[in-house]
């Protein structure tokens, strides 16, 4: 078994906060899914919101989805003048038997141009 991390972002409608959890929710669910995974697979996450994402935690969505005992972690992205706006991303640890080439990376909504090489 590997330590692997996978990459994932998803960009908000508006900065209210159902909007953040439910953008989240759905991010770290389709991260989960698409890699087989389950919590007990993940050793911990980072999550970074971009600055004009302050209603909300983006932890806080998935400890809802049953990340209840998961080390997880928010940070503010930097404010790079040209970046997309309300970006939630995430950089998820865990353990797989998956070859780093198999991992699946999820960038959904508008956030797929942010890595059009990877986002699936």
């Amino acid at each position: 078994m590997a330590v692997r991390a996978i990459r994932g972002a998803v960009q908000v409608e508006a900065d209210e906060r159902e909007l953040v959890v439910e953008a989240t929710a759905e991010l770290v669910s389709e991260v989960m899914r698409r890699n087989g995974l389950s919590t007990d697979d993940v050793i911990s996450v980072l999550f970074t919101a971009t600055p004009d994402l302050t209603s909300e935690f983006p932890a806080l969505a998935a400890r809802k989805v049953g990340f209840a005992d998961v080390p997880l972690m928010c940070a503010s992205e930097i404010a790079v003048p040209h970046g997309m706006p309300r970006v939630v991303r995430l950089m998820a640890h865990v353990e797989t038997d998956l070859p780093r080439a198999d991992l699946h990376h999820v960038y959904l909504r508008g956030a797929q141009a942010l890595r059009l090489d990877i986002a699936q």
